[in-house]
């Protein structure tokens, strides 16, 4: 048996490399945040106002975790990383992220693996009145290209605890984008759970967090964090303002 599982994922990765290879993806990059101060956040249990709040800063948030900011978040995000699963989901977490996010708005929406057509997602958005000013896609090789663009490495994604969670990849989207610095908050590898709901789900990409953020480090990236506890665990340095 385990050599069938490692013969069908060596099959499966020989798939997406080469599907990889011959869609050219290129990495997304938003011009509206090059050269600005770019705060990500997560929906981490606990997230900061980072200090020296300013207005010119940009803030991408990930699914909803607006509502997890919203008791210093006073405007509408600039850009949002919604997967896909979001919009038509049946589970329990996405239905959560629908129920808060009605009657909600950000400005750019980006959607992550859509397979569907534009028609289809705006109705999906319009059934929880979520509002944008602005729709774009990331599909799976986009994503793949931005993280190896920033890590480095070319990292295929083949299982849930072999992926990067959507903060990490926002936080790429920042980097890549020319972001003078990225502030994380509520981006927390050790954390369970969101601010958002009580279901306690326990974090799948921990580890693989935790080596991006290691990577993000060593490559000598303008990122920070402002939540103090993280700054201790990731040795990210803390944002002062």
């Amino acid at each position: 048996m385990t050599v069938l599982l490692s013969l069908s994922r060596a099959r499966r990765y020989a798939y997406r490399f080469v599907k990889f290879h011959l869609a050219a993806a290129r990495a997304p990059r938003l011009d509206t945040l090059e050269g600005k101060t770019v705060v990500v956040v997560g929906s981490a249990p606990f997230s900061t106002r980072p200090m020296g709040w300013n207005p010119d800063f940009r803030v991408l948030t990930i699914n909803a975790s607006q509502i997890a900011a919203q008791g210093w978040l006073t405007q509408q995000p600039d850009v949002t990383l919604m997967q896909f699963n979001q919009i038509e989901g049946t589970n329990s977490s996405a239905v959560d992220v629908r129920r808060v996010l009605q009657h909600r708005r950000t400005g750019i929406l980006f959607m992550l693996h859509w397979r569907h057509d534009l028609e289809r997602l705006r109705r999906g958005l319009a059934s929880f009145d979520y509002g944008h000013d602005q729709v774009r896609l990331m599909g799976r090789y986009e994503r793949i290209a931005l993280m190896r663009e920033v890590t480095g490495r070319l990292n295929v994604e083949l299982e849930a605890d072999t992926k990067w969670s959507n903060g990490i990849v926002g936080a790429a989207l920042a980097i890549h984008s020319g972001a003078a610095n990225v502030i994380l908050t509520g981006i927390d590898p050790a954390s369970t759970g969101h601010a958002y709901n009580d279901l306690a789900h326990p974090r799948l990409h921990a580890s693989m967090d935790l080596g991006a953020l290691e990577i993000f480090r060593q490559r000598g990236y303008p990122l920070f964090t402002a939540d103090p506890h993280v700054a201790e665990r990731t040795q990210l340095p803390l944002w002062m303002g």
